[in-house]
């Protein structure tokens, strides 16, 4: 799952540890995150889209999965 969770952390001035404390995770977690290796659970998905006082559509993008 694609997300844009690095452009609206930076665009709200919010570094990856700050981030990462308001949260409730490490810092390796936003990093892992933003680099799409780790996909977060929806509570933490919801959580990450109202820090930004945003939706969870908009920071992360469901990518096309090929049908069957």
């Amino acid at each position: 799952m694609k997300n844009r969770m690095k452009q609206f952390r930076q665009e709200n001035g919010i570094s990856q540890e700050q981030m990462a404390k308001m949260l409730g995770v490490s810092r390796q977690t936003i990093i892992s995150i933003e680099k799409g290796r780790y996909n977060p659970s929806l509570p933490l998905a919801i959580q990450i889209a109202r820090c930004f006082n945003t939706i969870v559509e908009k920071v992360f993008l469901l990518e096309d999965v090929e049908k069957e």
